[in-house]
């Protein structure tokens, strides 16, 4: 009899502490993880390359006729330069940066420099002779696009940006010269090197981090399609055509035109990598 009641209560005693256990809280899984995906801003520092196509962008006539003295040709001798469709590859690159006042979007300022490569120079010396001009000399027309080789800027930009796409305004100083080739008038007395500005605009996608064309690790790639219109001055230092000696390469008469503007116009595609915020 003893031993059945001592078996009843521990089974008592072994029902009653499940129960207990079963209704004890359990440990609550712990909050998921957020983790906020970084917002794209334009400030930073870039650098990249770029390449495109260049036009004489000029309302004017480049015609032109040259008396040659008599001196150097038979008499009523004359040179006549015709108008030149100026066109052709430019390429190069640039180095910038931007700050941009609200992550994703908002206003970007920017300033940026860039050296480019023109291939207007094929076009050089191309004149028509009426007459003779002496054994020993030849003309040449170093003016206008034709003896312009590189060109570069240092400009500013304002632009707004949408997310990863900036809309943007450019302008500032320009610079441009020729070959150091003395043979189209590249000499001591020749003002080969001129000033002038450039405006424009374009727009600039980033692209994914992950980009197969990141190569350096950059924070971002970006690919932007932009315009230009530049405007060079020249100087009125023997700016017409020139008679020039064969032997020696030296001009021995010149038909001076005074100050006159190039006027050419760069349409181009560049590919930057940035550096700096995300």
């Amino acid at each position: 009899m003893i031993k059945k009641l001592l078996l009843a209560s521990a089974a008592t005693a072994l029902l009653t502490g499940a129960a207990s256990a079963a209704d004890l809280p359990r440990r609550a899984a712990p909050p998921p993880v957020f983790t906020p995906v970084p917002v794209f801003t334009w400030t930073g520092a870039y650098f990249g390359i770029n390449a495109g196509y260049a036009f004489d962008a000029s309302s004017r006539s480049n015609s032109s006729v040259f008396g040659v003295p008599a001196a150097f040709a038979a008499a009523g001798t004359t040179a006549t330069f015709r108008d030149r469709s100026q066109d052709g590859f430019s390429g190069g690159a640039q180095v910038g940066y931007n700050y941009q006042f609200t992550p994703g979007s908002g206003v970007v300022v920017g300033i940026e420099a860039d050296a480019q490569y023109l291939d207007f120079g094929r076009n050089r010396n191309n004149a028509f002779i009426s007459g003779a001009v002496a054994p020993g000399y030849y003309v040449t027309d170093p003016r206008g696009l034709s003896s312009l080789d590189y060109f570069g800027t240092v400009r500013g930009r304002l632009g707004y940006a949408f997310d990863r796409t900036l809309v943007y305004g450019t302008g500032g100083f320009a610079y441009g010269s020729g070959s150091a080739d003395r043979s189209f008038g590249g000499y001591a007395g020749n003002d080969s090197f001129r000033t002038g500005y450039a405006v424009g605009g374009g727009v600039e996608f980033a692209l994914p981090t992950e980009s197969f064309l990141n190569f350096f690790r950059s924070s971002a790639v970006t690919f932007k399609i932009e315009g230009l219109y530049v405007n060079l001055e020249r100087g009125n230092r023997n700016q017409g055509a020139l008679v020039v000696n064969a032997a020696n390469l030296v001009p021995v008469a010149y038909s001076a035109i005074g100050r006159r503007d190039d006027e050419f116009a760069v349409v181009r595609a560049g590919l930057n990598y940035k550096f700096g915020s995300y």
